[in-house]
């Protein structure tokens, strides 16, 4: 890769790790994440920093944390002059090609009132050309081309209801006219004849639900076959462990993973079904990863391109009888890092165990290319990584956040707890051991120890715990002091004028 690299930079949208690495892994096939993994290096301890999709995206992109970039739920404006990997990829000549979405609320200050970007999460954050817009909600190009092929095409969310009675009854339309098949092809040929240099941010919407997938992906796999959600012994014991986890299931409940199943009863089978399907899912879009990944083989240029691929979130698929990813445990924030760059071959095939966060993605493209990191970034490289060397003082921990109330039209969780919506909000701390959860507006915090039951116990009651919990809370509270939003933070004016030292 002597000349400057092409970037590819893939986001699967809520892929849990455990389809890579743990529980679920020997259960789905994914050849060609696993062959990248084999060229890779592969981050293993990678969390999510917001939930759901707009504010996780929002993080990755702008390398902040949800408590500076504000942009906490999906709706919720990011400020238009928020530095992000595409604003910084321009300043260095690159066109930031965007083949999906990003989620991003735009800010309604940079707009007249009127502007029909207002009516909608799913824009795009600023400084991307959208070369096809493909959205959950929206996605016409996708749609026109299945009204052109003879498709009767509902509205959403119709359109991803099962063609038949059946939980796994097959989507209306077949494997080569899916939304991930439309999404590939439209990206190949948009990068047909780009001359070398070129950003591509390809983001496919599955395994998101809803739960549907055309033959023969939504019967690849045998639900019985599957290991059950991770659980204590019933939903009344869930339930009872804190106050956030009744209205969560209330608010997320089994029947919305699927269109067309309104009554659908939370059983065993049930969750199996859905399971297989989001496999499925998974596998659709691995194969179609791997058609992009040949295309750069057989043009010559899969060795002059950084390729990162990761998700924006993960999903519950039951664990704990929840379903998406609007809580606090790790099946919703783990996802999974890969990063292949074919000049820095030191790394190839290693893992890594150390937390890493997906604020680190943008900062690290930046680095890749020779470019400055914004000083608003909260992230960190993880270019020395590649060269199998471990920096210096890396960090001990991972954060994520969540905030869960509507402002002007409370949530079910919001209502049944009681609070506004500037405390509808919870953070979440991992050491090597311990994971912290703390609740805004006086909710008890919880404990969990990872070398020992793991999220089946809570420990903040304990009292033998307590040192623990106050440890875990002094380095939380440190954390979020040194991470406050920091555009001019190494930045003072003197009398010999500005001067500004470099990033932390």
């Amino acid at each position: 890769m002597t000349r400057r690299p092409n970037v590819l930079f893939v986001i699967i949208d809520q892929l849990r790790a455990d389809c890579l690495f743990g529980r679920l892994a020997d259960h789905v096939d994914l050849p060609n994440l696993r062959r990248l993994m084999s060229e890779s290096v592969t981050f293993r301890r990678h969390y999510s920093v917001a939930n759901p999709c707009g504010p996780s995206r929002a993080s990755i992109l702008t390398g902040q944390y949800a408590m500076n970039h504000r942009s906490i739920r999906n709706g919720t404006p990011l400020g238009q002059d928020t530095p992000n990997l595409a604003s910084e990829m321009r300043k260095a000549g690159y066109l930031p090609l965007l083949f999906g979405y990003t989620d991003t609320t735009l800010d309604p200050g940079a707009l007249p009132s009127g502007d029909p970007s207002l009516k909608t999460y799913e824009q795009v954050m600023p400084g991307f050309q959208e070369v096809v817009e493909m959205r959950l909600e929206e996605s016409q190009p996708w749609r026109a081309q299945l009204m052109a092929k003879g498709y009767d095409v509902p509205p959403y969310p119709d359109i991803f209801r099962p063609n038949g009675p059946r939980l796994n009854d097959p989507a209306i339309y077949r494997a080569e006219d899916s939304d991930s098949a439309f999404l590939t092809d439209k990206a190949i040929l948009g990068l047909m004849g780009r001359k070398p240099g070129w950003f591509a941010h390809l983001t496919y919407i599955r395994p998101h639900p809803p739960l549907v997938a055309p033959a023969p992906y939504n019967r690849m796999y045998d639900p019985s076959a599957l290991p059950l959600p991770e659980r204590l012994g019933s939903v009344e014991q869930e339930r009872a462990r804190h106050p956030f986890v009744a209205p969560g299931h209330s608010e997320r409940p089994m029947s919305k993973m699927v269109e067309g199943f309104d009554d659908l009863q939370d059983s065993d089978e049930n969750a199996q079904i859905l399971r297989a399907t989001y496999l499925g899912l998974a596998t659709e879009v691995d194969h179609h990863i791997g058609r992009v990944f040949e295309y750069l083989k057989e043009t010559g240029q899969y060795d002059d391109t950084l390729i990162v691929v990761t998700a924006d979130h993960g999903e519950m698929l039951g664990d704990h009888y929840a379903w998406g990813k609007s809580t606090f445990y790790d099946a919703a924030y783990h996802t999974p890092l890969i990063i292949r760059d074919p000049q820095l071959r030191e790394g190839a095939g290693t893992v890594c165990d150390l937390p890493t966060e997906s604020i680190d993605i943008t900062p690290t493209i930046l680095d890749r290319l020779g470019l400055p990191v914004p000083h608003d970034m909260n992230g960190k490289s993880l270019l020395p990584f590649l060269s199998a060397r471990t920096p210096p003082n890396w960090k001990s921990h991972s954060y994520s956040e969540l905030d869960f109330g509507e402002p002007g039209r409370p949530t079910k969780v919001q209502q049944a707890l009681g609070l506004p919506t500037e405390s509808s909000n919870l953070a979440i701390l991992r050491s090597p051991q311990y994971t912290l959860v703390h609740f805004n507006g006086g909710l008890p915090p919880l404990l969990f120890d990872h070398q020992g039951d793991g999220e089946m116990r809570d420990l903040a009651g304990e009292e033998k715990f307590q040192p623990v919990l106050l440890d875990m809370y002094r380095t939380m509270v440190s954390h979020r002091m040194s991470h406050a939003r920091s555009r001019f933070t190494w930045t003072t004016v003197t009398p010999e004028g500005v001067l500004q030292s470099p990033r932390a």
